[in-house]
C-alpha cells in the first residue's frame, strides 16, 4: 500500500493570491516529494509545468518585490506634497534653570514700591529675575501662496507613481520572459541528455553486435576497434549534456527561489509535434500569428506595414518626459513670492520652586512672506539644469520610439524564422530514423559497412538534436512576441531580474562526424536552428 499525500490549500479571499498559493504547492510537491514507495518511477511523479513555474516566480522574484516598494515609496511621497496645503500646528515645552543671572544685584538699591498688600517687589519676584522658567508654547502656521511650489510638487508626484507603475509593468514582464527562456532552456538540455544517452545506447548496442560477430570469426578485428572507438567517443558528449542540464536546471531554481538540491522535473513540452503555444501565451501568441506571413520568413520584412502595438517602454520615456517638465516648473516657481499666516501662543510660569503654575500668557499673529530677490545666479543656473533635462528627455523619447518600432520587427522576424526553422525539421528525424532502420538492415544483411551505419546514426540523433533545438527557439520566440508590449527595449541578461533576457540556448554537443557527414552537418546548421537569443 502506498503512502497517500494530500494537498491542502486554504481558499485567501483574493483570487489571485489563490492561483498563486496552488501553484507554490504543486511545486513543493514536484520539489519536496521523495520517492516514498520503492516502485515508484520517475514518470509517475509530478511533472512542472510553465504555468506553475511562472506563478511561483512572480510571487517570489525580488524584483517584482522591489518594484512595489517603489510604489509604496511613491505614495508616501504623494502623502508629504499634499501636507504643504494643510495647516501645520507644533507644540513645545521648555524649562530654564537660571545659575547665574547678569541683572542679579543691580536693582538691589532701587524701591520698585511695594504694593499696599505687603507683597515683596524685589529682584527675585521680577520675571527675569526668577530662578525657575517653564514655557509651553503652540504654533501654527498655514501656507496661503506658494507660487506654484505645491502644485508643482504635487504633479511630480503624480507622475512618479505612474512611472513607477510603468516600470512594475516592464519588470514583471521581463520576470516572466526570463523565467520562460530558462524553462525551455532546461527542457532542451533535458532532451538533448535523452538523446546523448540514446546515441550511445545504440553504440554499445552496435559494438556488442560486432564483438559478437568477430567471437564467431565473421568479423575483423578492425570492426571492433572501430566500434569500440566510436562508443567511447560518445561518452564525453553525454557527460557533456548531463552538466549543461544541469547548469540549466540551477538557472531555473535560481528564478524559482529554490535550493541547487531541489529535485525538480519539467513536463516534456519539446516533444510534442503538435508544439501548441506556451499556455500562458495562447491567445496573444494566436493573436500575433493570424498577421504574420505563414510561407516562410523570406516573405517578410522589417519595413512590414503591420500595425506596431503600444510599448509600455514608450510611454515610460513619454513619463519621464512629463516629470521633467514637471521638475521645470517647480524651478520657476522659486521665483514667485510665498505667503503664510502664523500663530504662537504661549503659557508661562516662574516659580520659585520647582513645580510650575501657568499663570501668564503670549499670543501672537501675524503673517509672514519669503521673495528671493537676489541668489547670486543659482535661479537661473537651476532653471537651465531643468531645461536641458527637458531637452533631453525628449531626444531620448524619439530614441525610444524609433528602438521600439525595430524591437517589434526584429521580434516578429525572429518568430516567422523560429516557425520556418520548426517546420523545416518536420520530416527530418522520420526520414533520419527511416534510413538508419534501412543501414542497419543492410549492416546485418552484409550488404553495408559499419560507417554507413555510424554514418546514418549520427545524422538521426543530430536530426532529434535539430528538432528539439528548434522547438526551443520557437516557444521562446512566440514568449518573447506574447510579453513584447511591456518587455524593455533592448538591454542585457546580467542577474536574475536585471535586462533583457537574451541567454543563448543549449547547443547539441559536437558527434564525432565521418568526412561525408561533414557536408550534412554544415548543411543542417542553416536550416534555421540558430538560437533565439544568440541574434
Amino acid at each position: 500500500m502506498s503512502p497517500r499525500i494530500e494537498l491542502q490549500v486554504q481558499s485567501p479571499v483574493n483570487p489571485g493570491r489563490q492561483r498563486h498559493a496552488l501553484a507554490v504547492g504543486v511545486l513543493l510537491v514536484v520539489c519536496a516529494i521523495p520517492r516514498l514507495a520503492a516502485g515508484q518511477t520517475p514518470e509517475a511523479r509530478p511533472r512542472l509545468t510553465l504555468a506553475a513555474a511562472l506563478e511561483v516566480a512572480e510571487g517570489r522574484s525580488e524584483s517584482i518585490a522591489l518594484a512595489r516598494t517603489v510604489l509604496v515609496r511613491n505614495d508616501g511621497d504623494l502623502v508629504r506634497a499634499r501636507s504643504a496645503r494643510r495647516p501645520q500646528l507644533s507644540g513645545t515645552a521648555t524649562y530654564e534653570r537660571s545659575l547665574a543671572n547678569e541683572f542679579q544685584g543691580v536693582f538691589d538699591d532701587i524701591d520698585f514700591g511695594g504694593g499696599g498688600d505687603g507683597s515683596d517687589t524685589s529682584f527675585d519676584n521680577l520675571p527675569f529675575g526668577r530662578a525657575n522658567t517653564w514655557r509651553a508654547t503652540l504654533s501654527f502656521s498655514q501656507n496661503l501662496y506658494s507660487g506654484g511650489r505645491v502644485a508643482a510638487q504635487e504633479r511630480l508626484v503624480a507622475v512618479g507613481r505612474r512611472s513607477g507603475e510603468q516600470a512594475l509593468t516592464a519588470t514583471r514582464a521581463q520576470v516572466l520572459f526570463d523565467v520562460t527562456q530558462a524553462y525551455f532552456d532546461a527542457a532542451l538540455s533535458d532532451r538533448l541528455v535523452a538523446i546523448a544517452e540514446a546515441t550511445f545506447d545504440q553504440a554499445d548496442a552496435t559494438l556488442r553486435q560486432v564483438q559478437a560477430g568477430f567471437d564467431a570469426g565473421t568479423q575483423p578485428e578492425f570492426e571492433v576497434l572501430r566500434a569500440r572507438v566510436n562508443r567511447d567517443n560518445q561518452m564525453p558528449l553525454v557527460i557533456r549534456q548531463r552538466v549543461n542540464r544541469d547548469v540549466a536546471l540551477l538557472r531555473l531554481k535560481q528564478w524559482l527561489n529554490l535550493p541547487p538540491t531541489a529535485d525538480l522535473q519539467l513536463a516534456n513540452v519539446l516533444e510534442d509535434e503538435r508544439l501548441a503555444p506556451p499556455q500562458p501565451f495562447v491567445e496573444a501568441v494566436a493573436a500575433i500569428e493570424s498577421s504574420l506571413p505563414t510561407d516562410g520568413a523570406t516573405t517578410f520584412t522589417l519595413q512590414s506595414n503591420l500595425p506596431l502595438p503600444d510599448r509600455n517602454a514608450v510611454a515610460e520615456a513619454q513619463t519621464a518626459v512629463q516629470a521633467r517638465e514637471a521638475s521645470l516648473v517647480a524651478v520657476q516657481a522659486e521665483r514667485r513670492p510665498s505667503v503664510s499666516l502664523t500663530s504662537n501662543y504661549s503659557r508661562i510660569a516662574y516659580p520659585e520652586v520647582f513645580l510650575p503654575a501657568f499663570n501668564r500668557s503670549n499670543w501672537s499673529i501675524g503673517a509672514s512672506v519669503t521673495m528671493p530677490f537676489l541668489t547670486g545666479g543659482r535661479q537661473k543656473g537651476d532653471e537651465m539644469v531643468a531645461r536641458a533635462d527637458v531637452e533631453s528627455a525628449r531626444i531620448q523619447l524619439r530614441q525610444i520610439e524609433e528602438l521600439a518600432a525595430l524591437d517589434t520587427r526584429s521580434t516578429w522576424a525572429e518568430l516567422v524564422a523560429a516557425r520556418a526553422a520548426w517546420a523545416a525539421t518536420s520530416g527530418t528525424v522520420q526520414q533520419a530514423m527511416r534510413a538508419y532502420e534501412i543501414a542497419e538492415v543492410r549492416y546485418k544483411a552484409g550488404l553495408s559497412t559499419q560507417l554507413e551505419l555510424t554514418d546514418a546514426l549520427l545524422l538521426s540523433r543530430q536530426a532529434e538534436a535539430n528538432r528539439a533545438l528548434a522547438a526551443r527557439d520557437l516557444q521562446v520566440a512566440r514568449a518573447r512576441a506574447a510579453l513584447l508590449p511591456n518587455l524593455p527595449v533592448g538591454g542585457a541578461t546580467g542577474a536574475p531580474g536585471a535586462g533583457r533576457g537574451t541567454t543563448p540556448a543549449p547547443q547539441p554537443a559536437p558527434v564525432p562526424q565521418p568526412p561525408q557527414q561533414r557536408q550534412f552537418q554544415n548543411a543542417s546548421a542553416q536550416t534555421g536552428a540558430t538560437p533565439t537569443g544568440a541574434r
